[in-house]
């Protein structure tokens, strides 16, 4: 029970992410039909999974709900600012009754009760007016109509646990009629799966019901089956026929068909299914339909544990298969060599499958943050439009747990710092609506994230004396534009003139650059005054494991990853030593270089020969000088401790198969940290 506890929990979580970016959608568009409908169904069958799980107030809570939507689906009544509101609060209360269902503590059944009354009076006054010519006319009662319904569902519907007679029988409880089924597809004996369902209805319906409510029957399944619904035309009955149809046993093909039965009926005749025996497929057409029906696709839910489990005996794998590959090449034995290419092979290809899995496009963030920015432009005062590109970008779900607190800092930051209000706009000639533009793509082997505004930027100026008056940095000392903006990471500070609820305690800017560190992420801001800001993150693909490449300096192995190599030359060590700053021409173009020799202070004989590595840089070329490259070696990184927690230019360590360790470099880190570190000296000289 406490499994199906979590998968309901997991379930309502999605649901009621659903409903909320419905819900968005349905604000900057309240006429869209589709949306509706998308709302409508999300509070149905949560309303469903609530009562089935015993969340009695949860599905109370959404029944009202659904009643006053409901109202606006079929066009009696209009979607408005009014109904939006209470929906989105009620949604907000929906999320803590699923961690206290009992209500347990006092305000949460308060605002159970005041919702419910609203939600009540909401729907009163969505209720369609009647109109009636005479005040003592009686109600008219809804006509008795006849139905066809062909209700086909798939091969896998019972997989999800669901019985497709007790749904054939809600279908027929909504009026008088009758069920015939049909067997579709059946295999031979030896090939029968009791898994798999091979049987669909024909169902003939008398009811004064509508054909929506037909198909809210089948709401929780719609993705699983297919409903065809057709009406006998006017003045044709069932009822005697229906009460005369009997099912006699015969094997049946397929479905007579709504033109059948309709003809049926015309002529009075018994519409009694025709017999005769199964034309039966052959064993190889029925493998290669099942073959067809399994390529569309399926999806399964996987818990995190196990996804953390894999990917965790996978960096084993690997790393005993980097065993395995240096005794081969120690042993020369032709079968060894050819075993362990084989398993570097499949290792390789369980790597990239298991990795996959763990991907979660940035998308999954965006609904929260849409709502943020919608709350907060509400509570502000501000009219802001958010809009979003790249969010296919995927991303180790590992970062995506660990981003979300430094996105929403930046994100409430520019909404309360960045944007201005509406009429300071004005005056300042700028649309009256302001932007915020959430932006991620790959580049090389790393995710950029941007949070870009077209606000009044960030005042260095402001930023600088604000440093003074704090003690930060003497009022005579001259500071780089990117020094100065750097300031608004120390800890502390902050250029809010006051404190809000929103920002200005001076709290959060530090801790949205140690969390980011955190995940080998590094994030850079550039700013023009009236213009904007945009905040850039730079973050690893993965956390676990990468291709890198392994090269020796001295007597010590280093891994580089692979995605930041461009291309590998070999110089004359004399040459790159005697060249002048540091400048060596590679294919005809000169290019800075960095002697990781001299930078990480090893000390041995040089060899003759040097291997630049040409890697990229903030769009400029950069070379990497070491003594040697060994080979492409994938790498399985493990922490260093809080010994070298301030290193940024190490990502990490791996076990090498020898056993000995290797620790990776992070280029974008380590060639930053060495311009800053040069800047300064030019400063201080």
């Amino acid at each position: 029970m406490d499994n199906l506890h979590a998968i309901f929990m997991t379930e309502a979580g999605e649901l009621m992410a659903d409903l909320e970016k419905g819900l968005l959608q349905l604000e900057a568009d309240p006429v869209n039909v589709e949306g509706i409908g998308k709302v409508f169904r999300s509070m149905h069958t949560l309303k469903g999974s609530a009562s089935m799980f015993g969340f009695e107030s949860v599905s109370t809570l959404t029944h009202q709900l659904e009643t006053v939507y409901e109202s606006i689906r079929n066009g009696s009544s209009k979607l408005t600012s009014k109904i939006l509101q209470v929906t989105f609060e009620s949604l907000d209360h929906l999320k803590k009754l699923l961690t206290d269902p009992q209500m347990k503590e006092g305000t949460l059944q308060q605002a159970q009760i005041d919702l419910l009354n609203r939600i009540e009076k909401l729907a009163i006054d969505t209720q369609p007016i009647q109109h009636s010519s005479s005040s003592n006319t009686s109600e008219v009662s809804p006509p008795l109509c006849c139905y066809y319904l062909l209700f086909s569902p798939q091969e896998n519907i019972l997989r999800n646990g669901t019985n497709t007679l007790y749904l054939v029988d809600d279908l027929l409880a909504l009026g008088n009629g009758i069920a015939l089924p049909h067997f579709k597809k059946l295999p031979t004996f030896d090939e029968l799966r009791p898994q798999l369902n091979h049987t669909c209805f024909e169902i003939l319906l008398e009811t004064t019901k509508q054909e929506s409510d037909m198909r809210d029957v089948l709401l929780f399944v719609e993705t699983e089956c297919e409903l065809d619904i057709k009406a006998f035309p006017p003045g044709a009955s069932l009822t005697e026929q229906v009460k005369q149809l009997a099912w006699r046993g015969h094997a049946i093909d397929m479905p007579q068909g709504f033109d059948a039965f309709s003809a049926m009926l015309s002529s009075g005749a018994n519409p009694i299914l025709k017999t005769g025996a199964r034309t039966s497929k052959t064993p190889k057409e029925t493998t290669e339909a099942q073959q067809t029906k399994a390529s569309a696709g399926s999806s399964i839910r996987v818990s995190s544990d196990r996804l953390d489990e894999l990917m965790n005996l996978v960096s084993e794998l690997v790393t005993t298969q980097a065993r395995l590959s240096l005794f081969s090449s120690q042993n020369q034995l032709n079968e060894l060599s050819i075993i362990s290419e084989n398993i570097e092979k499949i290792t390789r290809r369980l790597r990239d499958n298991a990795f996959t899995m763990t991907l979660i496009p940035i998308e999954s963030l965006v609904v929260r943050f849409q709502r943020l920015v919608r709350d907060l432009s509400k509570e502000l005062n501000k009219d802001i439009v958010f809009k979003t590109e790249g969010t296919e970008t995927e991303i180790d779900k590992s970062i995506i747990e660990k981003l979300t607190d430094p996105l929403l800092h930046l994100l409430r930051n520019s909404l309360d710092h960045g944007i201005e209000s509406p009429d300071e706009r004005m005056n300042k000639g700028k649309p009256r609506q302001g932007t915020l533009l959430f932006k991620s793509y790959y580049s090389g082997g790393s995710v950029v994230i941007e949070i870009s505004d077209d606000g009044a930027g960030i005042n260095l100026e402001k930023v600088r004396l604000k440093a003074v008056s704090k003690g930060l940095i003497s009022a005579d000392e001259s500071m780089s534009e990117r020094e100065l903006i750097n300031l608004i990471f120390m800890p502390g500070f902050s250029t809010a003139e006051q404190v809000t609820g929103v920002s200005g305690r001076g709290v959060g800017m530090d801790v949205v650059r140690r969390n980011i560190s955190d995940i080998r992420g590094d994030i850079e801001v550039t700013t023009k005054e009236n213009k904007g800001s945009t905040f850039s993150i730079r973050l690893p693909l993965t956390l676990s494991i990468i291709d890198g490449l392994l090269v020796r300096i001295g007597e010590t192995d280093f891994i580089l990853p692979l995605s930041s190599v461009n291309k590998c030359y070999e110089v004359e060590t004399t040459i790159l030593e005697e060249t002048f700053n540091q400048w060596v021409t590679l294919e005809g173009k000169r290019t800075p270089f960095i002697f990781l020799r001299k930078e990480l202070r090893i000390i041995n004989q040089t060899p003759d020969l040097s291997q630049v590595i040409k890697m990229e840089h903030e769009g400029h070329d950069v070379g990497l000088v070491v003594d040697k490259i060994i080979g492409q070696y994938q790498a399985v990184l493990k922490p260093l401790g809080n010994f070298y927690r301030h290193q940024e230019e190490y990502s990490g360590a791996t076990i090498l198969g020898d056993g000995s360790v290797a620790l990776v470099l992070d280029p974008y880190k380590l060639i930053k940290k060495l311009i800053d570190q040069q800047q300064v000296n030019l400063k201080t000289a």
